[in-house]
């Protein structure tokens, strides 16, 4: 691969700041003008290296091959946490027999874990205070059935005793968070027995409760790019990198809507390419980054309480399990699969079955196959930096790594976990700028003003209370932009989302395909796949008209949307 001679960058000019966003305009402006850093990758993790680029002042771009956070960023748990798993993951580390034998070593990677941690907790609470908007806080209830739990959680025989010391784990949990989050407390079996009735309440000891955040993932991570946008940021979906130019300094890129290829010249280039990003560097480069398959299914509402999580902390295999409420529904999730990270949301079908199996003993109703409204599978990126002469190139954590690939001088960023997006990109642009970070008080569009979400919701004018509220928990104070945008009819009657979403997502969103809208905009595919199908049409209807398609166009689309629609049905559902 040619050698690419990087310069330091600093920028001059603070950028105006813009209110309408146009994918054409920007792709039109990296088409033709020179930038300090271009982003490849429009993840949560990109698009907060581009926010934060451009909040001091670098001309940045942000391209990204499907639509925003199509990936990874979209297919979460849904839940903003710090990590209790990896408390315990750190304790671990330090109590394993064979430390006796690499001491030094095991207080590494435990001390990596913590630090994690303790990034996670400062980043939550930046999530939960800032962007209040965009998350809510959900208690987390840990049944606790036996005194003694085998397997015991993470393979080690100490943790068997963990029943016994929750409580006190829960709390030191909220001391590592500054205790800034509601304070974890114990639920008596009475109290269990009224919140949850479908618990088998003969072996029940008790329950100890802790706090996440939980948002709708899709949507911070849209927010975070079109923030970045109207800061100045040259953003761009459906824009993929097909390698560095070879005359000159910059990525050759090709737009996958007008299907022909460009070059963006940058001074330098950021991989964020998450699971995906050893692709980005170049067969050439070591590799950096290893994925981890985590999958999930979505059943109705009413399984479990709408305002209350679970965590089994005691699988048949020793692995942790969340059910949890979103968007009305419930979700059951994650596995944690090591494999060659792939495109397609599709889980596979032992993993959708083992997660029914798995979740069934915390649902009102045993789920049959044929209830899986929806099902994804989505990566996560472990990540080592090859460059690291002192040994880090061996050990993986879910610490984030950044680093700089000597033969092309791009810089890669891999690992970590949604909530440490912002540090993330902090320690990313740190490289680039010597000007100070801002991003931490930062709000993300529609976050200016914002009252609450029931104040919100009684301020719109509009008839229909869910929708209402849907609208005051998604777009926050640009929620009567959309009103304004079209027709206040839903799009299908048992789901909150109106037409005049539709063009509000391509007129301000950036949506250019009507899987952008189904899957990403709304979340109606990540919540009933055949509702999704039902009222793609009627959505392709909508999209042709907001971005003047021909019939052929369109025909295409619905098509290619179809398609992929199907893939949140899993592998072996019935028809229903």
């Amino acid at each position: 691969m040619t050698r690419v001679m990087w310069r330091c960058v600093e920028k001059r000019v603070v950028w105006r700041q813009v209110r309408c966003v146009s994918r054409e305009a920007n792709v039109s402006r990296l088409r033709r003008e020179r930038l300090d850093v271009l982003v490849v990758g429009g993840g949560a993790t990109g698009g907060g290296i581009a926010l934060d680029a451009a909040l001091r002042g670098l001309k940045v771009g942000l391209i990204e091959r499907g639509d925003f956070g199509s990936q990874t960023s979209s297919r979460s748990t849904k839940l903003i946490w710090a990590g209790i798993k990896y408390v315990a993951t750190a304790v671990a580390e330090l109590l394993r027999p064979g430390n006796l034998f690499r001491p030094l070593s095991a207080l590494a990677e435990a001390r990596a874990e913590m630090r994690l941690v303790s990034a996670a907790h400062r980043e939550r609470v930046f999530m939960l205070e800032t962007q209040a908007h965009l998350t809510s806080w959900l208690p987390i209830c840990v049944p606790v059935t036996k005194w003694v739990m085998v397997p015991p959680p993470l393979g080690h025989p100490l943790f068997s005793l963990a029943p016994l010391a929750l409580p006190l784990v829960f709390k030191f949990y909220d001391y590592l968070g500054g205790f800034r989050c509601p304070g974890s407390y114990v639920m008596s079996r009475r109290q269990v027995a009224e919140k949850f009735p479908q618990l088998d309440q003969s072996s029940l000891k008790y329950a100890a409760v802790f706090y996440e955040g939980s948002h709708n993932d899709a949507r911070t991570a849209l927010a975070i790019a079109l923030t970045a946008a109207e800061n100045g940021a040259l953003v761009a979906n459906h824009v993929e990198m097909k390698g560095f130019a070879a005359a000159e300094e910059g990525v050759a890129c090709r737009d996958l809507l007008a299907g022909d290829e460009f070059v963006v010249a940058a001074d330098r280039v950021v991989f964020a390419g998450g699971p995906f990003t050893d692709r980005l560097r170049g067969p050439s480069a070591e590799p950096a980054v290893t994925g981890a398959a985590g999958s999930h299914v979505v059943l109705r509402a009413g399984l479990t309480p709408p305002d209350m999580g679970l965590l089994d902390m005691s699988t048949s295999d020793g692995r942790f399990l969340f059910v949890v409420p979103w968007q009305g529904h419930t979700i059951i999730g994650t596995t944690d699969v090591p494999g060659e990270p792939t495109s397609t949301a599709a889980a596979p079908e032992d993993e959708i079955r083992w997660l029914l199996r798995e979740g069934a003993k915390y649902l009102s109703a045993d789920p049959t196959r044929d209830e899986v409204r929806s099902a994804w599978r989505g990566w996560r990126p472990l990540a080592h930096d090859p460059h690291n002469q002192n040994g880090g190139g061996s050990f993986q954590s879910r610490d984030h790594v950044v680093a700089e690939d000597p033969d092309t001088g791009a810089i890669f960023v891999a690992g970590g976990k949604w909530t440490t997006y912002r540090e993330m990109a902090q320690d990313v642009v740190d490289r680039l700028s010597s000007t100070p970070c801002t991003t931490l008080t930062k709000k993300l569009v529609g976050g200016d003003g914002f009252p609450g979400h029931r104040e919100l919701a009684d301020q719109l004018s509009v008839d229909d209370p869910d929708v209402a509220a849907h609208l005051a928990a998604t777009y926050g104070t640009r929620a009567s932009e959309v009103l304004d945008s079209g027709s206040h009819a839903r799009l299908h009657p048992d789901f909150p989302y109106i037409e005049a979403e539709v063009r509000y997502a391509c007129d301000s969103e950036l949506a250019r395909t009507v899987y952008d809208v189904l899957s990403l905009r709304t979340r109606l595919a990540f919540l009933d796949s055949d509702a999704a199908i039902l009222v793609a049409p009627r959505v392709a209807d909508l999209v042709a008209d907001a971005l003047g398609w021909s019939d052929h166009q369109k025909a295409v689309n619905l098509r290619a949307t179809l398609d992929a629609l199907r893939e949140f049905a899993g592998p072996d559902r019935p028809a229903r």
